[in-house]
Parts: structure tokens; sequence; C-alpha cells
């Protein structure tokens, strides 16, 4: 899934990735103390529970999964939500931090190198006579941990596996914005047409108490009759307040995401919830699952730092050796400075070993094995948290599916009712008792059908999150 806020890896990522496998060369013989990745053993399900997908259906959800929904105004919302989310420039940042400080990791596996630059000029006095000397001096220096046990090696592939789940971390909040411009959207529509709903329902009562008021003046209503619509209209008018309340505090958590101001943003006119389409989602098998979901992939990345933490760990137990040189050239006359006999160059090398540290390394060495048991665990909640997530979407979208279907029946009948019971009051041959009874059946039906269309296409929206979006694990 690209966006204006995608981030590539700079260049020094991949000079990193080449340091590890010069450091080999440059360590001789050099060893690694720690053990070795493997991905815990985690198998996925046979199938899926909640049905196969079709014959005839494409898999999985493609990257611009929300235009299946076939609305101009949510294709821009998430496109400014792509340049503007506060969220994700948070998490683009995480991943500059995380490429810094594997550039600082991977910095160890090259030589330090500096150079230097002297004049020393002296002036002394000697028998009353003053005397003055000057020295000059130019040189290189160079030091180099020689990485004969990988530690060096093992903190470089941490750092970059770290950088790694930034990445992932990245992708797993895009998809979340994502998924919550869709959902906010959805239902601030849902809100809006409750609130018409509620009021063409106030609108229907008033009628009908107008009517009953004219029935009573003429003696064929009662003034029970009359009291009892009243109230149905009073209840229905208290309803609109905290609506329209809720409708606006939709819009304006939608307008968070978007990075705008929450007046600055009205929805079109445009879309209904009954407008919008409804694509058909498959899931796919499960054994693809886990290349498409990026918070499987981020903990997964920790682990693997996790355990190059273990090799970091390890080797602090063992000696290190450093490799110094320095050359140059050292002279009294400025114009004899670069002459043969001015040269002077050192070598040396130094080993260093650990002998008494409190208790400190082994303490390191139990931390490093016992974060990656946690991660371990962590890991496999991820991977069955995936599936249990593909389970419960795909549950969600068959009920709400079947749920709307009923609904709009139910809107039907009621509407039906309502419509026969106006007629036969009017001709006298049933009672206003009905009428009312039929009425409020519609006006409730009416309600429902808004939160059933809402209520399917967030669980469309939860089936895509579910899935991964469009991201796939290259």
């Amino acid at each position: 899934m690209s966006s204006p806020l995608s981030y590539r890896a700079p260049r020094f990522r991949a000079l990193t990735r080449c340091w590890l496998a010069g450091a080999a060369a440059l360590a001789l013989a050099g060893c690694s103390v720690g053990p070795d990745y493997q991905r815990p053993d985690t198998p996925p399900p046979a199938a899926w529970q909640e049905g196969a997908p079709k014959a005839d259906a494409p898999a999985w959800p493609v990257a611009d999964w929300w235009k299946g929904f076939g609305s101009a105004q949510l294709d821009a919302y998430i496109a400014q939500a792509q340049t503007a989310n506060d969220d994700l420039a948070a998490a683009m940042a995480r991943v500059r931090e995380a490429d810094a400080q594997a550039q600082v990791a991977g910095a160890a596996l090259l030589p330090s190198v500096g150079a230097s630059a002297d004049v020393d000029h002296q002036r002394a006095k000697s028998a009353g006579a003053a005397q003055t000397a000057t020295a000059h001096s130019v040189g290189l220096n160079a030091s180099y941990e020689l990485d004969f046990w990988g530690k060096n090696r093992a903190t470089a592939s941490a750092a970059l596996a770290t950088a790694d789940a930034s990445r992932y971390d990245l992708e797993t909040v895009r998809l979340s914005v994502l998924s919550s411009v869709a959902t906010s959207y959805f239902q601030s529509l849902e809100l809006r047409e409750q609130v018409r709903v509620a009021e063409n329902n106030l609108a229907n009562g008033q009628a009908t108490l107008d009517g009953l008021r004219r029935q009573a003046d003429a003696g064929i209503a009662t003034a029970l009759d009359v009291a009892q619509q009243e109230t149905t209209v009073s209840t229905l008018s208290a309803k609109l307040p905290p609506l329209r309340q809720q409708y606006r505090q939709s819009v304006h958590a939608l307008a968070i995401l978007l990075g705008r101001m929450p007046e600055a943003v009205e929805l079109s006119e445009d879309d209904t919830l009954a407008k919008l389409a409804l694509p058909q989602v498959t899931p796919g098998l499960p054994s693809e699952l886990l290349a498409r979901r990026p918070d499987v992939a981020q903990a997964e990345a920790l682990l693997k730092a996790a355990n190059a933490n273990i090799t970091v760990a390890r080797a602090a137990f063992f000696p290190s050796i450093d490799l110094t040189a320095s050359g140059g050239y050292a002279s009294n006359a400025l114009s004899h400075l670069f002459d043969p006999g001015s040269a002077l160059f050192s070598l040396a090398a130094g080993l260093t070993q650990p002998i008494f540290e409190g208790g400190a390394l082994e303490g390191q060495y139990a931390n490093a094995q016992a974060r990656y048991d946690e991660l371990v665990a962590t890991y496999r909640k991820s991977v069955r948290a995936a599936f249990g997530n593909v389970e419960d979407a795909l549950t969600a979208v068959r009920e709400t599916t079947e749920q709307l279907a009923r609904q709009e029946q139910a809107t039907a009948t009621a509407r039906h009712a309502y419509e026969l019971a106006q007629a036969q009051m009017a001709a006298g041959t049933i009672t206003v008792l009905t009428v009312l009874n039929t009425e409020t059946a519609l006006f409730t039906a009416n309600d429902a059908l808004v939160q059933a269309r809402f209520a399917r296409l967030q669980a469309l929206v939860g089936l895509y999150n579910a899935l991964g979006g469009g991201w796939k694990q290259s």
C-alpha cells in the first residue's frame, strides 16, 4: 500500500547489511556464540470455520480496498488521511529514528579513523638569550575491534530487525487509520440518517396528533387517545437533541483522523448508507494470512532482534580484541615535514577480558533470554489473534448480511401495516389504538434499518482490517 506518507529505506540500510557480510571476513575466523533464529512453530488452521471463498471470487483485499464501497467522498477522505494524519506522521518519525539507530549500531563494524595536525611553537630564555623552537606533525590514527565472537554483527542485526519492526508498525498504523476513517465516515452517515428518520417520525407523529385533536373536537376520538399520541410525539422530540449531538461528535472525530480542525469537515449530501456498494471480500487461505498482517510481521521482527541480543549478551563474557594503528610525519622544520626520515608509525593490539562484574554480565544474559521468551509468547499470541480476528470478522459479515435482509423485510412489513391502519381508521373500521401501535412499530423499524446498514458496512471494514488490508510482506 503506497501513499504520500510512505517511507523508503535510506541507502545506509543496504550499506549496513553489506557491513554485516564484510565483518565476517574482517573477523578472520570469527564465530557467533549465540543461537540461530528459528521462527516459532505456529501451524495455521486448515480452513476457515466461517466458510470458504467462492471459486470465482478474488481472494484478499486490493491495495485500494476502500474504493469497493463506491464513494467518491470516502476516497477523498482516505487520500487526505494518508497525507495529513498525525498518527501516521508519528509512525514515520519512528521509522527514521530506528534507521538512525541502525546506522549507529552498524558503525562498530568498520574501523574508526581520525586525523590530526599540530604546530607546537615554544619560546624560552636561557642565559639571557631567547630561544625558539617549532615542531610540526600530521598523522592518521585508526582503531578497530575485532568482532571475533560476533557481538558487533549481532548488535547491528538487532538494530536492523528493530528498524524493520518500525516499518511494520507504520503499516499497522496506516491500516488502523484508514479503517478508522472508513468506519467513522459510515458512522457519521448513520447518525445523520438517524436524525432524519427521527425528524420524519416526529413529523408523522405530529400529523397523527393533529388528526386526533380534530377527531376529539368532533367527538370521534377520546382525550385518552390524544394524550397517548402526545406522549409519543414528546418521546420522539426528546430523541432528537442527543442524536444531533452524537452526529456532530462523529464528524469531529472524523476531522481529527483527517488531520483537520473539527469545524472544517462537513459531509456531502451525495452519500447515504443505502447508496454505498457492498463489496465482496474473501479471506483466501489461512496459511497465507501471516504474510498479510503487518502486526504479525512486526512481532516477528522484534523476536529476531531479541534473538540477536542474546548473542550480544553472550559475547560479553569473552575477551575483546582491539587493533590500533597510527602513522604520520613529525619534524622541527615545516619544509622537511614530509621527508622520509620524518615518517613515524605504530601498530598495537590489545585484549580485554572481563573477570569480575558483580553479576552484571550474567544478569544481562538472563535478561536477554527472558526478553526473547516473552516475545516468543507475544508472537504466538499475535498469530492466534490474527486467525481469531478473521474468524470473528467473517462471522460478523455473515450475520450482519442476514440481519440487514431481515430488517429490510421487517421495515417493509411495518410500513405496509401502518398504511393499512391509516386507511382503515379513515374508514372507521379500526380503533385509534391499532393505528398508534403500527405507527410505533414503523418508527422503530426505520431506526433499526439504519443501524443494520451501518453494522453491515462496519463488518466489511472489520474484515478488510483483519485480512491486513492490501498489505503483503515482500
